[in-house]
């Protein structure tokens, strides 16, 4: 199979070296890392074609790669086979600005693209707190903390280049805004991990840089205070682009790895778009909300140094704990539920990891019902990841009973797996028929967000 690969790409972007092989056995998350048997680096979608059709002929797995950045085991190829990293297909294919459209390969990173961007006055809002790829970003359908505004990527992509497993091409939608034309492809293969194509092309919708940006810094006396805070405020109709929450150890974190000085209290962070006489009146009527719910201390912050100093302290946050923690692993867990039972479900957070006396901190994109608890963990102490695997059941077991998912951004990959049959029930045959259909002989990432073979359920 490697010899017919050097037949059709440069021999040089095919590596079996032993330290590119283990740079791609493994991501961020806590998973065992597994190697693949060769990586291969294609520059064009007619490669990535061609990749596919030989893996195709041996039934060899395919694990598409962008950064590794993924937090539940994505890219890691257990079967082996074939990492293809797309980091050389980083191309913005065309910018019409006019249409608010842009178009790339999937190498490209988030940040990258937002450089260009800024030459004409437009960015791409979905942000997952790290420079992923925007082809990972789609694999995974990821959100993060605009997308209380401005969506998360499946709101963002009008059109996929898609290659099949049988290396044919196709495309998932089109330039227009809405289409009442055929399947909607595109929210099928978003969020799909690689299980059922590779991305070689994606065009996404941009928005205007607005004309004004206010962020703040709320504290509240307790974290059902903060949370009703944000229920008001989304109630109340005031077009906020972020909402952040915060707790007590965490910007206890923060405080020691940022160098900053915030009151160890529930916290939100928030941003507000616009332009300026909007702005004030959607700040002076924020103002005016919080007070109702014990908000002990608020500071904005307008101009972008000040702002870009409050976001990065909690973009930073994993880092602070990571820096914090020496010798233990990061651990992130992820759930959505609907925001009526955000308040609950943290509280139920917070006092678990106290019974189970584990290390780690709550924060969450509270606008769209999303948190996160973030633990620094032991992987080779069985006793501490038995607490954790519990703790992570029981986060997800409240998500589920109460209407929520098991992933609210983070994707399924091999550490959610488990919770498909319970909360999809019978839709997990449809699912597993679509992979059956499109991916026959379950090359692509297998046995990953849903098995190549049906269960009985």
């Amino acid at each position: 199979m490697i010899e017919e690969l050097k037949e059709r790409i440069d021999a040089d972007r095919i590596s079996t070296n032993e330290t590119v092989i283990e740079q791609h056995s493994k991501d961020e998350s806590y998973h065992t890392p597994s190697n693949p048997d060769v990586v291969v680096f294609p520059k064009t979608t007619k490669e990535v074609s061609e990749i596919m059709k030989i893996a195709n002929q041996y039934e060899v797995p395919v694990v598409p790669f962008g950064l590794g950045s993924s937090l539940e085991g994505h890219v890691i190829p257990y079967d082996h086979g074939i990492s293809m990293d797309f980091s050389l297909m980083k191309q913005i294919v065309e910018i019409r600005e006019k249409d608010f459209l842009v178009t790339v390969q999937p190498g490209i990173t988030r940040e990258e693209l937002n450089a260009e961007l800024k030459k004409y006055g437009l960015f791409f809002p979905v942000d997952p707190g790290a420079n992923a790829t925007i082809g990972g970003m789609a694999a995974t359908n990821a959100s993060g903390t605009m997308s209380v505004k401005y969506g998360i990527m499946r709101d963002n992509v009008r059109d996929m280049e898609v290659v099949l497993a049988d290396g044919s091409i196709i495309h998932t939608g089109s330039l227009a805004a809405k289409s009442s034309s055929g399947l909607h492809l595109n929210g099928l293969f978003i969020g799909s991990e690689g299980t059922l194509g590779c991305f070689t092309e994606i065009t996404l919708r941009v928005y205007g840089i607005p004309e004004h940006i206010t962020a703040a810094r709320a504290c509240f006396e307790t974290i059902d205070d903060a949370v009703e805070a944000v229920v008001a405020i989304l109630q109340a109709g005031i077009p906020i682009a972020r909402i952040e929450l915060v707790d007590e150890p965490s910007i206890e974190q923060v405080n020691k790895h940022s160098k900053t000085n915030y009151p160890v209290k529930p916290t939100l962070f928030l941003e507000f778009h616009g332009n300026e006489q909007g702005l004030k009146q959607d700040v002076s009527f924020m103002r005016e909300i919080v007070q109702d719910f014990q908000c002990s201390e608020i500071h904005f912050e307008t101009e972008t140094a000040e702002r870009n100093k409050l976001w990065d302290a909690r973009h930073n946050l994993a880092y602070a704990y990571i820096h914090g923690h020496p010798g233990r692993k990061l651990m992130v867990t992820d759930v959505c539920l609907p925001i009526t039972e955000l308040a609950g479900a943290i509280r139920h957070a917070r006092e678990a990891l106290t019974r189970l006396d584990l290390p780690g901190g709550i924060v969450g994109h509270v606008g769209d019902g999303n948190y996160h608890v973030l633990l620094m963990i032991k992987p080779d102490d069985p006793v501490e990841m038995e607490k954790t695997n519990q703790l992570n059941e029981e986060i997800v077991q409240y998500a589920l009973k109460r209407g929520g998912t098991c992933t609210g951004e983070h994707g399924v990959g091999i550490g959610k797996q488990k919770y498909q049959k319970q909360e999809h029930g019978d839709a997990l045959q449809v699912m597993e028929k679509i992979k059956q259909v499109l991916d026959p002989k379950n090359i692509l990432n297998p046995n990953k967000l849903v098995s190549g073979t049906l269960q009985d359920l």
